[in-house]
């Protein structure tokens, strides 16, 4: 499936929980995730997003790796079940479910 279709799929359904998935661009900082999501209450994740058969850019790795050792919740969503498994959890988060 293409990614453009993961993005729908993802950005569709985080609204329909009634978020926000903005589309992150940052100069200068290649390799930052696709989106930024909040979720109602103001949990906010990065989600990066890849068809099945695709690969991170060595650069995407490092700025994972980074945003993660700053303690940011940071997806990497493979595909079209990876991003029903992150709308799950953006569920539990909203309901109140563990962190």
């Amino acid at each position: 499936m293409l990614e453009s279709k993961i993005e729908a799929r993802l950005t569709k359904g985080v609204k329909d929980l009634g978020g926000k998935a903005f589309k992150f661009v940052s100069p200068g900082n290649n390799g930052i995730p696709d989106r930024l999501v909040i979720l109602p209450g103001g949990r906010v994740l990065f989600a990066e997003l890849k068809a099945r058969n695709g690969i991170l850019s060595k650069m995407q790795e490092y700025q994972i790796a980074e945003l993660r050792r700053l303690g940011a919740e940071v997806w990497e969503v493979w595909g079209i079940n990876d991003a029903d498994n992150f709308l799950s959890r953006c569920r539990d988060i909203i309901s109140g479910g563990s962190i």
